[in-house]
Order: C-alpha cells, then structure tokens, then sequence
C-alpha cells in the first residue's frame, strides 16, 4: 500500500484526533442531560405538566450469561431487527494512563484511536474491508473509567463470526506502527494549539485538575502535549496487554439471538481474548476543605465559570436520589432552579446547567455557565445562594413530582433502540450494578420522597468547599471570597 492510501485509510481516525479535546467528562446518562435551552419564552409548557406516574413501566428484561473464565456478560434478547449489538467495556480508561508509566497521560485514548489500524495479520486496508464486508460496524472510545469496544452486525452468524474473529484479532495483537503513533500525535498538536483559544475547553480543564489534584481523573482524557511525545509502540503495547484483557473486561449484548448462540458468543469472547488480571481499585480523591478559586485570563468576551466538588462513586444508595436532585437543580431543563433565577429571573446567562457523575472513584458535582464580565460576582452570587437554599430549605414537593414524572416518561426511550440498550446494560456490568436494582429503578424513582431528597443533598453537596474556576479578562478573587464567605456566615446565623 502506498503511503498516500495509508494516510487516506487514516483520514477518520484523524478526524476524530482533532476533536478529541471535546470529549473531557465522564460519560453522562443522556437522559439526566437534556438540552432545553431552546426554550426561549415560554413560562410553562403543557408537556411539562406532571402526569399520573405510571407504577406499570415495563424494564427490559437482562439475562446474566454464565462463562467458564467467570467474565460478567449481559444480553437483552430483541427480534425486532436482524441485528446484533457488542459492547466490551474494560477498566482501561485515561485514569489506567499513570500505572502504565508514570506521567503518562493520553495512552488510553491513543490505543482507542489505533486500535482498529492493523495487526501483523491484517493492514488497515484489509480490516477496513472485512468490516464492509460483514456489514459490520466497529468503533472505540475512551472515557476516564472505560476502554470501550462496540460492534454492531447483522445477526446472520457467518457474518458476526468474520467480524467478532476480527474484534478478537485487534484487541490482542493491534500493532501501533510509528506511522499511525505520528500521524495522530501530529494532529493532537493542532488540536492542542487550538485549546488555547477555547475558553470553555480550559476552564473544564483547569477545573478537573483543580478539584482532583494529584488523583487519576485529574488529566484530560486525551493527555497534554507533553505526555502525547512520549507514547510510543512498546508503551501501547504493554497498555493493551496489561489492561485489554477478558480478567478485565464485561460484555454486553443485546439484539437479535437465542439464548443459546448468545451463550456461545460470550462464552468465545472470554475464552479467546488474552486473560490477564484485573485492575485494582483506584485510588480514592481527597476533597478540598475550603473554597478554592482559580483564574484563568483570558480575551474572551465572556466569563466562563464552574464551581462544584468531588462527588461519590457509582455504587452509592443515595445515587438516584442524587440524578433527581440535580434535574431539580440545574439540569439544564427551563424550569430547574438554577435557570429560574439565572436567566428567568435576571437574565445573567442564557444556559447554565449543573451535573453530577458517578465513577469507579468519587465522581463530580459541577455548575456551569458564561455571562457578561460586568455580571460576574452577581450571578456568582445568585447561583451560590440558589445552591444554599436549594440544600437548606424544604424540598419544594410540586417541582419533585414534576421531575420525577418527566424521568419516568423518558425511560422507554432509553431502550428504544438495541445501541442504547446496550449502552445501558453495559454500565450496569461495569459497575457491578445488580440486576435486582437495575429492574427496580423506575420503582426507586416513584418512591422517592423529599426527605430522600434532603437528606442525600445534604449528604452529598458541600457549598462550603466549593472549587471554583473562571475564565475571564479579570478578577478580584478577594472580592469574591469575601462574598462567600460573607453567604456562609449568613447561612450559620440563620
């Protein structure tokens, strides 16, 4: 193959390279993420009503499939089309980067990029064809936590036999070539040069570092310039054989077999790819115990601000509690607090949302939102306000049945299609989710009450600890802490 067909054989994945530093956050539920902010004038929508919550919401049923290397596999079993969808999740994400070797941030996210470029068998060219040929669809990605490997075939089983043999093939003997390491690595410069006019990109970043400090999830998932130099063919090579392995893996399979050849299919998956070892738990975060406020300048017409604090693992009792709180919030929804008195109230932002992930470790809960520069400290204060009265006062009851019915009316959508299912379960394997709880999720959203609420608020969220990043031409940061303090004092008296 001549070098410009190979370079053209890589013109996606290089696509994908320069946008890589888009992509920072956890991997977010969607459905505790929508957008609204479309909704320009609109006081209150019908759609919005609360509806009679339905205590019949159907959850697919999830078959625990047993193999002999003891790797955890899920399928939900769905005729509708002649398809099937894989996911292999590994605990490989960007927060593994370090114990390949120290510094080393980015490794995760480059063998994603060039997983699918070939093994000594198979040039690019050739995987590339099989793939067509199969009908196959097959694509990485890397979040914090997971090393993501998805595949999508028609279900015929000549077909999803060429194209898992493939799958099994890349993930235990991808070969990285020089060739491929520098093309990407050009690209991710470009990419990196271009953060530096993107104040929203830096505030995220800052922000992450800010609040996990010496802790794995601190790094960009995509890694810095610096780290990025030192990857090389060994280093990949060791992440894949040391992280890409069945001990340290879940599979997740949802569509159109039997019982019995998904059986088989997870039973192949397990079997052929390396074993290894699974990882070992990471480390846990320590939470700052004070405000701490960080600058950024910037040109910007805007500030662009974040505040928030570590948050909790995944597998908490609180952990819906905690997602309806947050749509109550600031979930980006028109009629969640933090919109109501931002930009409702005062117009100070036209979108401001909050957030709260769940990870292997402590995830995060983070507000975000730009305003004019002469607005700054105000709607500081407002949304810091907002968030004190939110934790201290009485759950306002209309507003958590309107939240929680809008939740249950979106659930069937998170299984209207076999990719998303999929998604779904396969989180639920991750994090050792048990099957019982995840059957019994719109139930534990109907039984929510406002004392459940509160209590996990109060919990969890933390206003006096707050970490506080801002990008923006200027700041008086006294200024600013003098006002928070000045909120704390005030909540202490009251």
């Amino acid at each position: 193959m001549t070098l410009t067909m190979y370079k053209l054989s890589l013109l996606l994945m290089l696509f994908a390279a320069a946008h890589s530093y888009a992509d920072d956050d956890f991997d977010f539920d969607t459905e505790f993420n929508e957008d609204t902010s479309h909704i320009v004038a609109i006081e209150r929508l019908n759609s919005l009503q609360p509806a009679p919550l339905d205590n019949d919401i159907q959850v697919p049923t999830v078959i625990e499939l047993n193999n002999k290397q003891n790797v955890r596999a899920l399928f939900i079993q769905r005729h509708e089309i002649p398809m099937v969808d894989i996911q292999l999740s590994f605990d490989a994400g960007s927060a593994r980067d370090n114990e390949v070797e120290k510094g080393l941030y980015g490794v995760s996210n480059m063998a994603a990029k060039l997983l699918k470029e070939g093994t000594q068998r198979y040039t690019p060219e050739q995987v590339n064809r099989i793939f067509e040929q199969t009908g196959a669809q097959f694509s990485t990605q890397t979040t914090r936590d997971q090393f993501l490997i998805k595949l999508r075939s028609l279900s015929d089983e000549n077909k999803i036999d060429k194209a898992l043999d493939l799958v099994i093939e890349l993930i235990n003997h991808a070969e990285f070539q020089p060739q491929s390491i520098g093309l990407i690595k050009s690209n991710t410069q470009v990419g990196q040069k271009q953060l530096q006019e993107n104040p929203t990109r830096l505030r995220d970043i800052q922000f992450y570092r800010t609040v996990y400090g010496q802790h794995p999830y601190a790094e960009p998932i995509a890694g810095t310039i610096g780290s990025n130099r030192r990857i090389n063919t060994t280093l990949l090579k060791k992440f894949r054989d040391q992280f890409l392995v069945a001990q340290n893996m879940n599979i997740a399979i949802t569509g159109d077999l039997t019982l019995a050849q998904a059986q088989k299919l997870s039973e192949r998956l397990a079997t052929k790819i390396r074993q290894g070892q699974a990882t070992q738990p990471l480390a846990q975060p320590v939470p700052n115990t004070k405000f701490v406020i960080r600058h950024i300048p910037h040109s910007a017409t805007q500030a662009y601000v974040s505040f928030g604090h570590i948050g909790t693992p995944y597998n908490i009792p609180e952990r819906v509690a905690l997602e309806v709180a947050n749509r109550m919030f600031g979930n980006n929804s028109f009629n969640s607090i933090l919109t109501q008195e931002l930009r409702v109230k005062r117009g100070l932002t036209y979108s401001v949302s909050s957030a709260v992930n769940f990870g292997k470790a402590p995830g995060l809960f983070k507000v975000s939102y730009s305003t004019r520069e002469d607005q700054l400290l105000e709607s500081l204060d407002v949304a810091y306000k907002a968030m004190i009265h939110f934790i201290d006062q009485p759950i306002d009851p209309l507003l958590l049945n309107e939240t929680k019915a809008g939740l249950l009316r979106s659930f069937p959508q998170r299984f209207s299609s076999n990719a998303s299912s999929n998604a779904k379960i396969s989180n639920v394997g991750f994090y050792g989710e048990s099957l019982q709880e995840f059957a019994q999720y719109p139930k534990i959203i109907q039984q929510l009450t406002t004392t459940d609420i509160e209590n996990a608020i109060r919990k969890f969220w933390h206003p006096d600890k707050l970490n506080i990043v801002i990008a923006s031409k200027q700041l008086d940061q006294n200024q600013l802490l003098e006002r928070l303090n000045q909120n704390i004092q005030n909540r202490t008296k009251n």
